[in-house]
């Protein structure tokens, strides 16, 4: 079951300024190559460690830490780039590695079972921790998402990653591309996904260091990274002022200064995931100067993670550009994006000029559970699911809406370009209402997508009531079609779907990216209390009035088969597998 959304916020939280300050102390270790970019044919990759000793903090309140040690993998000579791709359901997830030879990127086939996934290289490293009297107290193994740009290591290493922010962790994703630039670091620490350890306050040493099979894999050097660790207890009791607020910020549940990259995507009131919900995590305790602020009757609010430096510097910069200030940082090299172009209302005719144009496809039901419905109506049942429409290009699809004045509703254009990116056309493409629903409470675009209940032989039994849809890009569905746009401005409702009073409002769906609804979200379901039990499909159907110009109109729609059963107010469901994809 998919979890339910906490935050806005989609694209996920990238270590920083802090990180990249801290590899500082091992620049030396990682000098710069003199040789030619293409002169190796596969990168040099090393492990290294940004600091010898570190201190953690267990709360006595919230026991545990997050074994985030500063330890990082670079790469040198050219970068380490790897394409994961299934050709359908039906096939296993393959990769593949990219090699210069002679200055030509050349794909190099990596074994079978390399990867399970496209959430990361699984068990990549291994860290043990063993305490003063030299006792093993801690023995794992950790994933890693190579997609977890953590920082420059050296000043003349390209000024950005080309490389996407996460390791997609929808179960139907199609492709994905991972890869550490040359010159960068990515942190090799599992995110969210690594639960805290419980350690008694005291010394240990911490060996971490990559797996065998990787190192005999990427040619990397059996050099394990070795890190004092001091775990001290303390308690939100000891904490005053908002200098004990910080600290506690600092060092609490979260972990600061990595990337939790191939950690789920937060995801935001009003969409679905950003590639999966991130667990949820509760807020910072207010503070004054007699303490942490109590929660009536739970005693003190659990301290957040901290903000990590680039998503800090990321909303700052995003604030700024709504306001008109492009000159903000994201982190020490990315510039903030320029301020996004606003729509204008069409002149001259309408017009749809032979050029690449999007192509819109579904993606099966996920996350599909039984409800009790939005209100909680007694007697009842609902069949709560996600569902996903992504583009595959070769094209973005654009759709701007314009309304005019004391009007309820926008009228909506698509928008086409040529390959140098002139806007060369436009046509009318239905409408644009306001939804003020709770988790919704943005424009949404008519006829995008259509649900459907159907029965075994496929004949519809229940429509869903959802008709309108704000697009944006929450998911990296497959990075390896032609055109996909691996940095996707708008994954988050601050960059799309647009407030109430709006005069106008223009939302993107790139290529590559595909936009998820959760089965929390209103509209996310369908009645099924009168319907019998049995066997049926969930369909997902995009462009269902196919008022949207694509280049394909016969891949829209999707079907997931399910089975229902129990009684009424007890209805249960079961979903079966969809070919090698076994997620309900």
């Amino acid at each position: 079951m998919t979890r339910p959304r906490t935050t806005r916020l989609r694209r996920p939280l990238l270590a920083g300024a802090t990180a990249v300050t801290a590899l500082a102390v091992t620049a030396g270790l990682v000098a710069a190559s003199s040789e030619p970019a293409d002169a190796a044919a596969k990168p040099k990759l090393s492990l290294i460690a940004a600091t010898g000793s570190l201190t953690l903090t267990s709360w006595k309140e919230d026991p545990g830490v997050y074994l985030d040690l500063g330890t990082y993998l670079t790469a040198e000579g050219t970068p380490l780039e790897l394409k994961v791709t299934r050709k359908s359901y039906k096939d296993p997830v393959t990769v593949t590695q990219t090699v210069y030879e002679g200055g030509r990127a050349k794909a190099r086939k990596l074994p079978a079972g390399t990867v399970k996934d496209f959430s990361g290289l699984p068990g990549f490293v291994r860290v043990t921790l063993t305490d003063k009297a030299g006792r093993k107290v801690l023995d794992r193994t950790e994933d890693f998402c190579p997609n977890n740009a953590s920082g420059r290591v050296r000043p003349d290493a390209p000024a950005t990653s080309k490389y996407p922010e996460s390791c997609p962790t929808n179960p139907f994703t199609l492709g994905s591309v991972w890869g550490v630039e040359k010159g960068w670091a990515a942190n090799t620490y599992g995110g969210s996904y690594s639960a805290p350890v419980q350690l008694a306050a005291g010394t240990y040493t911490a060996k971490v260091g990559v797996a065998k099979k990787y190192r005999d894999l990427f040619g990397i050097a059996d050099k394990p990274a070795t890190v004092k660790v001091t775990v001290q207890e303390r308690s939100y009791e000891d904490e005053s002022g908002s200098a004990g607020a910080a600290g506690r910020s600092a060092t609490a549940g979260g972990h600061a200064g990595h990337g939790a990259a191939h950690a789920p995507q937060t995801a935001h009131a009003g969409h679905g995931p950003g590639h999966a919900p991130t667990p949820a995590r509760a807020a910072a305790p207010v503070t004054s100067g007699a303490g942490p602020t109590y929660n009536a009757g739970h005693g003190p609010l659990r301290a957040a993670p901290p903000a990590l430096p680039w998503a800090l510097k990321k909303d700052q910069a995003a604030r700024a550009t709504r306001v008109g200030d492009t000159s903000g940082q994201t982190d020490g090299s990315r510039k903030a994006p320029a301020q996004r172009p606003q729509p204008q209302r069409p002149a001259g005719k309408p017009s749809v000029p032979d050029v690449p144009k999007p192509d819109l496809r579904s993606l099966p039901a996920y996350g599909i559970v039984i409800s009790d419905g939005e209100q909680d109506v007694p007697g009842k049942d609902y069949l709560a699911f996600s569902a996903n429409v992504w583009n595959a290009g070769p094209a973005q699809l654009v759709v701007d809406g314009f309304r005019s004045p004391g009007k309820a509703k926008m009228d909506a254009y698509q928008y086409f370009y040529d390959a140098k990116g002139k806007q060369v056309g436009y046509t009318p493409t239905g409408t644009m209402e306001w939804d003020p629903r709770p988790g919704h409470m943005h424009w949404h675009f008519t006829d995008f997508a259509s649900y459907r209940l159907l029965k075994a032989d496929q004949k519809e039994a229940v429509r869903s009531g959802k008709e309108a849809f704000c697009l944006a890009n929450t998911d990296a569905v497959d990075y390896t079609v032609k055109n996909a746009n691996w940095h996707p401005y708008n994954t988050d409702l601050s960059t799309a779907c647009g407030e109430e009073n709006a005069i106008s409002v223009r939302e993107v769906l790139d290529v590559g990216s595909g936009d998820t609804y959760t089965q929390d979200l209103p509209g996310q379901s369908f009645d099924i209390t009168g319907v019998p039990n049995g066997t049926y499909y969930i369909q997902v159907l995009a462009n269902p009035e196919k008022r949207l110009k694509e280049t394909d109109l016969n891949n829209n729609s999707a079907l997931r088969k399910i089975v229902l059963g129990g009684k009424p107010g007890k209805r249960t469901v079961t979903v079966p597998a969809h070919e090698l994809v076994n997620a309900n």
